[in-house]
């Protein structure tokens, strides 16, 4: 039979990794371009050879994806592939119409698909949107194996936003080695907690080489999701995260709700911080489409290096930039630290935006008064460290996990807020974790 001529829409991650799984080498389709969306400057770059396999001697282009009808056109397109996260239901739809209508198939490639089988024990923490609270139960999950002794490797989801040949495979187990990696703002925020603590963190973009390092410096691999992702390996024990601050939105975006029924375990985090009837209602969905998963009740309590600083300041806020842009988020910690410790303003960021952060702000209308720690790229960096120091605040409160004061020349004094995951009552994830692994052993 004739190969089926494939585009992958993606994001620089789940679609390298269905080509990786399901594509690469695969006679009975020819994958013609990924397309790029979502996360700024990936597109117009090259899937290098040296990844792409036997069929792909000249690599694959990255295009973008407004130019999606034109290439199914141009190249007589048989399927579109859709491959990436946190994305309403309702758009995509909107991209399998635009598919359809140029001419096209529409595919999801679901988990049972994609999925990697490891020979150590998997526990995986996703999500039902980004910004629900992965990292802080990443780091829980972690400290209760390390506190039973087990060694352990963190597999974090890709985003690999430089040169993908160099990124195939990266290992950080040192602050120095985020500078080898030339890391961006949006990969120091999930590295550099765990580096801290001394934990070895793999990324990149073959994640069957990335598995078979990990493993062999490792007894459980623990896969650290992005965005609302599916796990890349076939997980021993599924922990998924769900936020009471956007309860309607649980059941309503892809492929969140795919992680909340496929889950093991629900965390419903931050109940310091929403409204009890949200907890409520959350309760309530998981009861009606996942009723054999476990829930913990959590909170994301916050820590603030200098509170004393904070009072009567005005103050500029700096959130994770995820968690506000496709999170759909308009505040995150730095506001909650904000209004706990007395800060007198919170101002707002948008007349001081130059270059890509205010685009930003024109892009994603529902932010806040907070500025989103937007840095893919030295490009942006210098943008988010022009719009900080051209503000009329005293005080920046920064609620990204990356330490962007030692990243970005800011002219005024700098406090960080940290976050962690707190359990109340049981059942717990350290009683769920040892039955999971007593069961695989």
């Amino acid at each position: 039979m004739k190969a089926r001529k494939v585009v992958i829409m993606g994001a620089a991650g789940r679609d390298f990794h269905n080509f990786n799984v399901f594509f690469r080498d695969n006679d009975s389709y020819r994958v013609i371009a990924f397309t790029a969306t979502q996360i700024p400057h990936i597109a117009d770059r090259v899937y290098p050879a040296s990844l792409a396999g036997r069929l792909y001697p000249e690599g694959i282009p990255i295009l973008d994806e407004s130019d999606l009808e034109r290439i199914i056109r141009e190249h007589d397109i048989d399927v579109v592939v859709f491959a990436y996260s946190d994305i309403p239901h309702v758009e995509v739809m909107h991209k399998a119409s635009r598919a359809i209508a140029a001419g096209s198939d529409f595919m999801l490639l679901g988990a049972h698909s994609t999925w990697l089988e490891s020979k150590c024990p998997v526990i995986s923490v996703c999500a039902t949107r980004t910004g629900s609270g992965k990292s802080q139960t990443t780091r829980k999950v972690c400290e209760i194996l390390e506190q039973a002794g087990k060694k352990i490797a963190v597999i974090r989801h890709p985003m690999p936003y430089g040169d993908l040949e160099k990124q195939a495979v990266q290992r950080f187990a040192t602050l120095e080695d985020l500078d080898v990696h030339e890391c961006t703002i949006e990969e120091r925020e999930e590295y550099e907690p765990h580096i801290r603590r001394g934990r070895i963190v793999y990324a990149g973009v073959d994640y069957g080489r990335i598995l078979k390092q990990a493993e062999g410096e490792a007894e459980i691999i623990i896969w650290d999701g992005g965005n609302n992702d599916l796990p890349f390996y076939r997980p021993d024990l599924h922990v998924v995260v769900v936020d009471p601050h956007r309860p309607e939105y649980q059941l309503t975006s892809y492929p969140g709700e795919a992680n909340l029924r496929m889950a093991d375990v629900v965390v419903i985090n931050k109940m310091d911080t929403a409204p009890p009837e949200n907890v409520k209602s959350i309760e309530k969905m998981i009861a009606e489409v996942n009723p054999r998963a476990v829930v913990i009740h959590a909170e994301s309590p916050i820590s603030v290096d200098n509170p004393d600083l904070i009072k009567g300041k005005r103050a500029l806020v700096i959130e994770d930039g995820p968690t506000l842009t496709h999170g759909n988020m308009s505040f995150g910690a730095g506001i909650v630290a904000a209004e706990q410790y007395g800060a007198k303003e919170c101002i707002d960021p948008r007349p001081f935006a130059v270059g890509e952060i205010k685009e930003t702000f024109e892009k994603y209308p529902h932010i806040g008064k907070v500025i989103p720690a937007m840095g893919y790229g030295n490009g942006q960096m210098r943008d988010l460290e022009a719009t900080i120091n051209a503000s009329d605040a005293e005080l920046v409160i920064s609620a990204t996990p990356a330490d962007v004061g030692s990243l970005l020349d800011v002219k005024m004094p700098l406090v960080r807020v940290t976050y962690e995951l707190r359990e109340i009552g049981e059942p717990s994830l350290e009683s769920v974790i040892s039955k999971v692994l007593s069961k695989r052993r």
